[in-house]
Parts: C-alpha cells; sequence; structure tokens
C-alpha cells in the first residue's frame, strides 16, 4: 500500500485578517500545512509580518514545520500589481462607477478592453464568466499575464518570502491560454511547482453535496487535464496528482471532508499517492462582511470540519509543495 502524501492548501492568505488569523491558527493545529498569498490583497502586510516578524522557527511548536507559502495569482476579481498602462487588455473595460450605477453587469463590448479611467483604481473583471468570455474570444494578451504574475510574485519575493508554488484565483490557469504565460512566469522567478487544479472523478463522486451545475462544469473541464499535465511536465514543473476539494467550495462542511479523506485513501492504493486539499478557512468578521464574495460564513464552516478532522488526517504524511 503507497502512503498517502497530502497537501492541505488554504487559498486566499491575506485577503482579510481574519482569513490570515484562521489560516495560522490551523497550521498551529498541525492541519494545514500550505497557503496561497494573495500579492494584492488588503491584508497582506498582516500575512507578511505574522510569516515573518511574529512567526520565528524558533516559536514554532515543536515538530511543526514550516507554513509553505505560495502566491495565489489574481486576475480576476481583484487588483493588478502592474501598472494599468501595461495590461490593459486584463482590466475591467466598464469602470466602477458605471456599474455600480447600472446596479448590475454590463456586457462587455467585442474590442480590446479599455483601462479605466484615472480617477478610477484599475481592477480586472469582476467575475469569472467575464473573464473567460475576454479569455477565449481572445481579448486578452498572454504577455500580460505574464508581466502581471512576475510583478505579483516578484511582490512577495521582495517582502522576503520563499515561494514554494504558484496557483491561481478561480483555477483560471486549467486553460491553455492562462498556464502558457504562468509556466514561463514561474521559471523567470524560480517557482518550480504549481497546482494541478483538476479534480478526480472519484473526489467529484464523493462530493455530493455541490450544485449539479458545479458537478456538470468540472467534468467538462476534465478534457482539458491531459494538455495541462503535458505542458507542466514539459516545463519541468512539479505538481501533485490532482486537486481534491475544488468542487466541495463553499459546502466543505465535516461530513464532506471526511468523505473527500476517505475516498483520497482508496486513490492511494491505486498507486496515486500525492494529492492536494485544497480549502477555504476564515473568519466571518467585518472586513469579510464588506467583500463582495460568496465565501463568507462557509469559511467558518470549513475551519471547524478540517479542526475536526484532524484525528482523520492521522494516517497521512502532510507536506507542502517544496516537499515534491
Amino acid at each position: 500500500m503507497h502512503m498517502l502524501r497530502l497537501i492541505v492548501n488554504a487559498d486566499d492568505f491575506g485577503y482579510t485578517t481574519g482569513i490570515n488569523r484562521a489560516i495560522l491558527e490551523l497550521h498551529d493545529a498541525g492541519v494545514l500545512t500550505s497557503a496561497t498569498l494573495m500579492a494584492t490583497g488588503e491584508a497582506l502586510d498582516d500575512a507578511v509580518a505574522q510569516l515573518v516578524h511574529r512567526r520565528p522557527a524558533s516559536a514554532s511548536p515543536a515538530g511543526l514545520k514550516p507554513l509553505g507559502v505560495g502566491c495565489h495569482i489574481v486576475l480576476v476579481d481583484g487588483t493588478p500589481a502592474s501598472p494599468a498602462r501595461e495590461i490593459g487588455s486584463l482590466l475591467d473595460p466598464v469602470p466602477p462607477g458605471a456599474r455600480r450605477a447600472a446596479g448590475r453587469l454590463h456586457t462587455e463590448p467585442a474590442g480590446a478592453a479599455s483601462i479605466p479611467p484615472a480617477q478610477s483604481p484599475a481592477r480586472f473583471r469582476p467575475t469569472l464568466a467575464g473573464f473567460l468570455a475576454a479569455l477565449l474570444s481572445g481579448r486578452l494578451r498572454e504577455t500580460e499575464i505574464e508581466q502581471e504574475a512576475v510583478a505579483q510574485i516578484r511582490l512577495l519575493q521582495a517582502r522576503g518570502l520563499v515561494l514554494t508554488h504558484l496557483d491561481t484565483h478561480k483555477h483560471t490557469h486549467m486553460f491553455p491560454q492562462v498556464l502558457r504565460p504562468l509556466l514561463r512566469a514561474a521559471h523567470r522567478c524560480g517557482i518550480g511547482a504549481i497546482r494541478n487544479p483538476f479534480e478526480p472523478a472519484w473526489s467529484l463522486a464523493a462530493t455530493p453535496g455541490a450544485p449539479l451545475v458545479r458537478h456538470a462544469e468540472l467534468r467538462l473541464l476534465a478534457r482539458l487535464r491531459p494538455g495541462f499535465l503535458k505542458s507542466v511536465h514539459a516545463a519541468g514543473m512539479h505538481t501533485a496528482a490532482g486537486a481534491i476539494g475544488v468542487l466541495a467550495t463553499g459546502t466543505l462542511d465535516a461530513a464532506a471532508l471526511a468523505s473527500l479523506l476517505r475516498a483520497a485513501k482508496h486513490a492511494a492504493e491505486a498507486g496515486e499517492p500525492v494529492w492536494e486539499l485544497v480549502c477555504h478557512p476564515g473568519y466571518l468578521d467585518a472586513q469579510l462582511a464588506a467583500r463582495r464574495t460568496r465565501l463568507q460564513g462557509t469559511r467558518e464552516v470549513e475551519q471547524q470540519a478540517l479542526l475536526r478532522a484532524l484525528p482523520s488526517l492521522a494516517g497521512f504524511e502532510l507536506i507542502h509543495f517544496g516537499e515534491l
């Protein structure tokens, strides 16, 4: 029987201080091994302070390995690290004021995206649907995706962080038009691992509580997996066999997590011993409540589910991406 090596990674580190606190508490509890940090997140300074100043190696609980930290590349629903004039195709073509005034999302024009007015902060497209419409119609420039990825990575490296891997907000690197420039950015910045965002069929089957539409979407996207793995291996990058918990995002309670972990143990017997559990823990404080995200109270549910899962993790070797 193969020993299952499991990466337990929390996304959205640096998004809010409540999320930061939840992630570090789970790491101290021995549940979490990895987190991906948002380079332009509102709570970035708090996250870096916790990592660099408040958590020296000598202060870590006995036997606890350091938290692996990656870069959570944001290309949708966030703020860029690059100057707006240099990444115009990636930006929201609808000024924030006009979007609010309309009270709904506008349909994007067919032409190239325009840079928002100088008085409005530059923002990426607010929804994944809008991002994919622009991506699949060829309106997003790969050179600009690469530039923005490099800018976000280097912003974190300049803070003294040694990054273990890359992943993307909303898993946009499933698509080759994002993956290609991301792999080039990783090479330029000396990063050797990337998330494999594709969830296996056995994990999807172990998540019955997720919406049927999400089931169908992920099964459809699975056809991109062979090309993804070919590109990652050709680039000399490390990755896990796949990600579990992606479908369960927003519904990852104690029962769903137990189901996923049981299924993962069976997968180890089949000779696929390295998986990543993707999670989104956090505390619903005023900062998070003010943000436009569907993951609010569900983050506290995940936090408690992960803490309760600690006994179930006893049969796993918990690692981070730097140990692949």
